[in-house]
This record gives structure tokens, sequence and C-alpha cells, in this order.
């Protein structure tokens, strides 16, 4: 299987890849956390999205949410230095309790290292409220505007994000004088994926060939489609003919290594969270005959933005089975470390679906073993490789958009 084949290439090549990887990193600024979605066709291995404000912390295992204290603790010490107290401003999902399993783990895995944290929305509000997470956890939040009293009562040292800024919110990022990690800068609101796939795709061609590797086996094909007008006929026929295009140039590259599956894509929202905005299609035909339902759902954007620009993305299987069904794993870091792992499953979703949709169950994937033995866990390595790369084409999003990390100190 490639895994085990670039598992052995990886455990060969360690030395120099953790080299490579820290002179790539060094002058970069990276958020304080992010996550990776992976796909394992068996003949490709590619990372398919990179998430800068991840919500599925209380999903990772016991034992990385464990030694993620001491991961945490030693980025705030590295770029931040002497942090005691965090403003972490979270989601307005209310009526999502799993979302806040997420903010408890979060919030927990500062505290356990000697951090205080104020919980906060980034909006005014008369009193605070109380949430429940699924666990039971009851959470009070506030108000985030930094002329508030309880935030000028609790005077943080940092302000920590898990809201994703789908929206821009000047108004309260007015009000705040401190830090911001990750930064609003490369919230939804102007972040691109296309962007993003570019600089990983990049990184692949480097990394495979201190390697020798066929890049092939670890890219995503990815084409941005932009001004995509749902409602006229003429961006449809533009889009039907392009992934009809982008297909004929992947069963060329599946030809040329005897592939035999049949290639597919995804279209997706170039500025999309959640899964929302996300179709498979198998040719450009299928555009031209979407129903009233797909072409809905090409219109769900967070926060009920519209949907101007898309990519085309090369659909990745995955062979990865978790009680005989699809799953896909996913990988969240603290900084430059990895911090977490599971898998995504889902039993009505097929290997060439979306698996990031409701109805999701997550199981146990622990990147932590790899402090244990790197030899003997082929899934943590190759995929905790693939999520270093996207790490650091986040870092190389963040400098091509001129994005700052205020008071970021670089290492």
């Amino acid at each position: 299987m490639l895994k085990n084949k670039l598992h052995d290439n990886f455990c060969s090549s360690n030395s120099k890849m953790a080299d490579w990887y820290c002179k790539k990193l060094r002058g970069l600024n990276y958020p304080i956390y992010s996550s990776f979605d992976i796909r394992d066709s068996g003949f490709k291995i590619s990372n398919v999205d990179g998430n800068i404000y991840p919500a599925g912390f209380n999903n990772i295992c016991n034992n990385d949410r464990d030694s993620d204290v001491e991961v945490m603790k030693k980025y705030l010490a590295d770029h931040y230095g002497n942090v005691k107290k965090v403003l972490l401003i979270t989601e307005e999902h209310t009526q999502n309790p799993y979302y806040w399993d997420n903010i408890y783990t979060i919030r927990s895995i500062f505290e356990e290292g000697g951090i205080q944290v104020l919980l906060a929305f980034p909006r005014r509000l008369p009193k605070p409220l109380t949430v429940t997470s699924s666990q039971g956890h009851q959470l009070e939040v506030h108000s985030g505007y930094g002329d508030s009293d309880e935030v000028k009562s609790f005077a943080p040292d940092l302000v920590v994000s898990n809201n994703d800024f789908s929206e821009s919110l000047e108004e309260w990022a007015k009000t705040i004088s401190l830090p911001i990690n990750p930064p609003r800068g490369l919230g939804w609101f102007q972040r691109k994926k296309h962007r993003y796939f570019h600089f990983y795709n990049e990184l692949v061609v480097e990394f495979c060939e201190i390697l020798g590797l066929d890049p092939f086996l670890l890219n995503v094909k990815t084409e941005v489609v932009e001004h995509f007008d749902i409602e006229s006929d003429q961006s449809l026929q533009a889009l039907s003919a392009q992934v009809d295009k982008v297909l004929g140039e992947i069963r060329s590259e599946y030809s040329k290594r005897n592939i035999s599956e049949e290639p597919f894509v995804f279209v997706k929202n170039n500025s999309g969270t959640y899964g929302l905005a996300v179709v498979r299609v198998g040719s450009g035909k299928e555009i031209l005959e979407w129903n009233y339902k797909s072409r809905k759902k090409m219109k769900a954007a967070k926060g009920g933005r519209d949907v101007e620009d898309l990519i085309i993305q090369e659909g990745i299987s995955t062979r990865v089975r978790s009680d005989n069904h699809s799953a896909e794993p996913v990988i969240y870091m603290i900084g430059s470390d990895l911090a977490g792992g599971f898998l995504r499953t889902h039993e009505e979703k097929s290997a060439t679906e979306s698996l990031n949709s409701p109805g999701a169950v997550y199981k146990r994937l622990c990147v932590s073993d790899l402090n244990v033995s790197l030899e003997g866990h082929p899934l943590e390595n190759v995929y905790g490789w693939s999520a270093r790369l996207g790490l650091m084409a986040i870092a190389h999003e963040a400098r091509e958009m001129k994005v700052e990390f205020e008071k970021f100190k670089k290492k």
C-alpha cells in the first residue's frame, strides 16, 4: 500500500525531513492552531482542506489532549512570552452543543497550563450567556468588545479566536488593541482556498524532490473559477466546460500511472467552511443538469454570504475504513507541532463523497503514538506530514496576503 511505502521512506529520511521543515518555517508566522482533512485513495494521499479555526478539539484522543497542555504552553512561551490570560472569541453557535464541547476542550488545555480564559462573543451582550455542551459542561460567555466591563476587568494578554471571521467584524476589531491569533486577516471574509492549495502543491513538489518521490502521490489538482453566478446559464456553461477540462487532465495523469479509477472532482466555495457549498461531480454535463436542490446547496455559505468564486478540485476517494464505513483522517496542530487527530466516518457516505456533513462520527487516531514509536505508526506519520505541509502553506498564505501577527516572535 502507498501509505506503508511512504511511511518507510519517511522513516529512513526523518532527520532530513525535519531539518527541511524547520528551515522552511524559519522567519514565517503561523497560527496558534489549525486542522487538516486528508484523503487516502491507495494511490494518492493528499490534504484536501486546511482550517485555521478548528472546531473539533473535543474529538481528538485523550492522550493527544493531555499532551497538548505542554505543546500549547511552549507555543505561547516561544512566540508571545509570558501569557497569563487569554480572551477566547467563539462562534455564536448557541444551539450547537457539540461546538461547546470543542470550546470546553480548548479552554481546558489553556487552564491546565496555568492560563486563565474568558469566553466571549464578538458582539455586545447586555449580560453573560450560559451555554451547555453535549457533555453537560456549562460555559459562561461574555461580550468580547474591548471596551466592555468584563474584558477591561479581565485584562487579557492575548486574544485567541475560534470564530472563523466569515464576517469581517470590523466594529468589534476596532475595540481590540491586543494581538489576535489566528489573525482576523486570515478569516473567511477574505481568505481563498485556491491560494492555500497553490502553496500546498508547491511545497509538495519541493518535499518530493528531497525524497525522490513523484509529487502526484501527495498533491491535489485545484483550479479557481472566479465571478461565478449560480443564476447565470452562461456561468454554469463555463463551469461545465472547465470541469470537463480538469477531468481530462486528471484522466491523463491516471493513464500515465495505469490507474483505472474513473476521475471525479469536487466543486467548492472558494471561501467556504463547515462543509457548505461542496458538490461532487463526474462530468461537466452534471453541472448543466443540477436540480433545485443542487443549486441551492451551491448557494449555501456560512452567514448567508453569496458564493462568488469556486474551486474545482481533484476528487480523491478514500480507502480508509472504520467499522466498515468510509473514513478520513483529520490532523490537528498547535503551532508547528502535531496536536491530535481522529478519523471522521460516515455510514451513509461512499468512498468518493464528502464525509464532512451531518451524521459524521469520530473515531480514535492518536498522533502522540509517534512519540512512543515512529516506525510502528504509519497512519500518524504519513498523515502528519501532510498536515505539516498544510501548516507551511498557511504560513505562505499569510505572508502573501500581508497578514500581520502582532507581537508574534519568530523562531
